[in-house]
């Protein structure tokens, strides 16, 4: 009978240990519900976690960010060569004589007895390698309307220095601009001289490979291309 005893005391000991264990020695679980016990994260922690998100999150943005200005980088870089490379050719077509226009109406062209021309310098002198501004005037004095081209092929400005022709501003083609004038009109333009050369050249080139003038006394006079008699008043000035 004591060993009954015993044997039955030890089953007893055994489903104490089970039923505080688990059955199978897995976590406690809640008496009434049956369910896991949550675990509890103190505030510390809480806030360790929420930096860690922050900083990872902050990380994220900024490697989305250099990538993405990368992309950017590298689609300037490409842009930017893909126009050095067609340079010459973009140059070519955009330096295309333009065709004159087509007359429309029975308005006469003006005659070198209808138009005067007028022309005067912003400065008497400028620098040399600088930029000189020129005012260009047509006046209409003929008694009838009258079309002129008032474009920088048309109306053209020449620099001279002595007997020598220094620059002409027909030497690459413009657009035309046939100006429709009466009685008492006028065409005022600014022209812009950058002191550089160009009157040797066979066609027309890149302005920025024209040679600058050296230091000296010139001459500037506007003429009208299809009445080369018809000139303004010489405007003499210095480059130095």
């Amino acid at each position: 009978m004591a060993v009954q005893r015993n044997t039955s005391g030890a089953r007893t000991a055994r489903g104490a240990g089970a039923g505080a264990n688990g059955p199978s020695g897995g976590p406690a679980r809640n008496d009434r519900s049956g369910k896991p016990r949550k675990r509890k994260i103190s505030k510390k922690q809480q806030a360790i976690y929420r930096r860690r998100r922050i900083v990872a999150g902050t990380v994220l943005l900024l490697i989305i960010a250099l990538i993405v200005f990368c992309v950017y980088s590298l689609g300037r870089g490409i842009g930017a060569v893909n126009t050095m490379i067609h340079h010459d050719e973009v140059y070519a077509i955009s330096r295309d004589a333009t065709p004159a226009p087509k007359k429309v109406s029975n308005v006469k062209d003006c005659s070198a007895s209808d138009v005067t021309l007028q022309l005067s310098a912003a400065s008497q002198s400028v620098p040399v390698g600088g930029s000189l501004d020129f005012t260009a005037t047509i006046v209409h004095e003929g008694s009838g309307n009258c079309l002129v081209d008032g474009s920088d092929s048309g109306r053209m400005l020449t620099i001279t220095s002595g007997q020598e022709t220094i620059y002409k501003s027909d030497v690459c083609p413009a657009d035309s601009r046939l100006l429709l004038m009466a009685k008492g009109d006028k065409d005022v333009q600014k022209v812009t001289w950058n002191t550089n050369a160009n009157a040797t050249l066979t066609e027309c080139t890149d302005e920025s490979g024209w040679a600058k003038v050296n230091a000296g006394t010139y001459v500037a006079q506007l003429s009208l291309k299809d009445h080369p008699k018809v000139k303004s008043d010489p405007v003499t000035f210095t480059v130095g």
